[in-house]
Parts: structure tokens; sequence; C-alpha cells
């Protein structure tokens, strides 16, 4: 089992997610208050200038860890309960913390929106995971917390005005204000370089049973095609980020057993104005003016002032249907994601393992009781129905 030094460690910490996460663990808990936590990265020297940067004291612990060397990760993982990873593209630096953690019994969660990278850890590491009771959890950042817990939030409230879980769940992004950072693009670069190298990594990231392994559900709603969706009273069209979302929640439900129902349906897409201009496509929510380097991101003030609003319509089979909205006070990408992953990687240390045991888990599966008490009172989202 892992150690009881640290209840987390940020491995990472120099990075631009890394660091806002760090930061989030230095102004709700301090360095010496009941939640023991480091940051970990490649230079001690670039770790004590982050420190000095965030305010953080002069005993704030530091690990040197490295993602090309696995007998530090094994080092690092031996000391915590918990491994937020912040260290991305995930496909190409993630391998080796995923599998030390896995080995040591260390939970570990991080933001990837890397599909066919989470596909190739649950076929490589599930089975040592459970042997060592490592709980993995990716996509715990906004892929694919608001709308792992939002479509789980919806059922549950479903099932208590229904009496059952509804069948059809539709995503919607109603609303959001938020920029992306030179990491988030450099992970969608390197996952087109692979798919280039690898067809089958296409047939995964186009798969939404892509982590369902040995079920293969429905054909589900079609969410590349705009239209005017009477059940939220909108045109909608294609949401970014929709094919990693809709393979967690897919992911949630085979974990959960199938409450939601083997011909279960989710689809996910952007709420428009009105009918898409010719020539007009993709999602226009986040900023990509000025492309950002890896280690770059929007300014304290864009990340202060972003929001997004997000509603899931749980439909009945007879007609019947409910509005579940999820918020977030910051923008979605950084000022939210690493406030959610900070406190996700905290939540999950304290599920009991009989009730979470080890293996490589969605967010919802793993802690959506947890999550749905802590990140309102930690992390600026609030859980709502609506009307």
């Amino acid at each position: 089992m892992s150690g009881n030094e640290f209840d987390a460690v940020v491995f990472g910490a120099t990075g631009y997610t890394g660091r806002l996460v760090a930061e989030h663990l230095l102004k709700t808990y301090g360095v010496d208050g009941t939640v023991k936590w480091a940051m970990a990265g490649r230079s001690k020297d670039k770790l004590a200038s982050v420190a000095k940067e965030i305010g953080a004291p002069e005993t704030t612990p530091f690990i040197v860890a490295d993602s090309d060397d696995p007998a530090s990760l094994k080092a690092m993982a031996e000391r915590a309960k918990v491994i937020i990873s912040t260290a991305g593209p995930y496909q190409l630096y993630g391998n080796n913390l995923v599998a030390a953690c896995a080995a040591a019994g260390t939970d570990y969660v991080d933001l990837t929106g890397e599909s066919h990278w989470i596909a190739q850890m649950i076929a490589a590491h599930e089975a040592a995971a459970k042997k060592s009771g490592a709980r993995l959890v990716f996509s715990c950042g906004f892929d694919s917390i608001p709308f792992d817990m939002g479509v789980w939030y919806a059922e549950e409230e479903a099932k208590k005005r229904f009496g059952s879980y509804a069948p059809r769940v539709r995503g919607r992004v109603r609303g959001m204000k938020g920029g992306l950072s030179g990491g988030t693009l450099a992970s969608g670069q390197a996952t087109m370089a692979a798919a280039a190298k690898d067809p089958s990594i296409g047939a995964t990231l186009a798969d939404p049973f892509a982590l369902t392994p040995g079920f293969k559900g429905p054909e589900q709603p079609d969410g590349n095609t705009p239209y005017e969706d009477k059940a939220v009273g909108s045109w909608v069209g294609p949401f970014m980020m929709a094919g990693i979302n809709t393979k967690a929640v897919h992911r949630t439900n085979f974990l959960l057993g199938q409450p939601w129902g083997k011909d279960f349906q989710y689809d996910e897409m952007q709420m428009l104005d009105g009918p898409p201009k010719a020539g007009a496509g993709g999602f226009t929510g986040f900023s990509l003016s000025n492309m950002p380097k890896p280690g770059e991101g929007p300014t304290k003030e864009e990340r202060e002032t972003g929001w997004y609003d997000l509603v899931f319509v749980a439909e009945m089979g007879d007609g019947r249907s409910l509005r579940a909205v999820v918020k977030g006070d910051r923008d979605p990408g950084y000022g939210s994601t690493s406030k959610i992953l900070a406190e996700a990687g905290l939540a999950l240390t304290g599920v009991p393992r009989t009730t979470t045991p080890g293996g490589c888990w969605s967010p919802a599966a793993a802690m959506a009781p947890v999550l749905l008490e802590r990140l309102p009172k930690k992390a600026g989202l609030t859980f709502a129905v609506e009307g």
C-alpha cells in the first residue's frame, strides 16, 4: 500500500496547471495544516521558484521526480496517498507514473482528455491496480468531471422524482467563457500525430464505448450535425470535448453495473444562438487567438472572469423529463480545472477501498457522492435541478 507521509503530491507542479493546483492547495489548506501535500517535478530550483511565485513558505516540501526515471517515480509514489498529475501530454509523459502508482497501491488522478491513452492504461494496469489497491482515476478536470457528474446527478434526481433512471440524457453546453493553455494544444497535437501513425487510435477516438472493454452499447445520437433541439429550446451544434466526455459517461454506467440500462444513450452538444452560418463549425466557447505554448495559458483575470453553464436533460421512456444544471465559477480549462483536480485527488483518499477498490475508474463511478458534497464547497461548482 501507499505511504502516508503526504496526503497528496502535485506532480508537474512547475507547469501551468500544476502551479494552479499547488496554489489552490496553498490557499485552501496551507502547508502545515490538516492536509499534508508536496510539490514534485524535475527540477528542485524550478519548484522553489514556483513556490516563491505562489507565496508558499520555505517549509513547502519538494520531491524531485522525472517521468523518464521510473525509480524516482516509484520513490515518490511510495510516499503519498494520492498523486495529482498535471504532466501531459500523458501519452508522452504519463506511462511510467501510472505504472508506479499501480504497483505501489497509490491513488492517482489526472486531467487527461487522451481517450486512447486511457484505454491503453486500463489494458496495461487494471490487474496490477486491483491487486495493489491503487485507484487510478482519469479525466478529473473539466474533462470530464462536470459532465460525468452532471449525468450522474441528473440520473439520481430522475430516480428520486420518477422512481427509475432515465434511458437517455442530453448534455448541452449552454454557455462558457475561457481560454486554452499550451498543454491542451500539445495534447491535441500529440493525439493527432499518434492517430496518423496508428489507424486503430482513430477508431478508439470515434467509439463512444472505447472505455467499456467487452461491452458495446446501442447506436448513440448524432452529436455532429447541427439541428434545432426542442428539448432545450435551442439550436445545437458539435462540442469539441464530446468525444472525450461521452466515453467517460459510458464508462461510469459500465463500472456501476449499468444502472441506467444497457441501452443508455448520451450525447453532448453546444447550444447555439441560431442555425450555424455556412462555413462555421467547431466550438466557439474557447478563445483560439494567440495560440499559447506549453506552460502558458489564460491570465489571472481571464481565469477569474471565466465561467460555464451546462444543462443535462434526463428523459424518461414515457416522455417525462427533468433538467439538471452544473455551473462553474472560473474559466473551464484552468481556473476551474485546477480546483476540481485538486479536490478530486483529496476526495479520493477519503473513499474507503471497500467502497471503491483498486482498479481504473471514471470520476463519478469512483467517488460521485463525495464529489457532489465537496466540489460546491471547495471548487466553485453548483449542481441544481432547474424548473
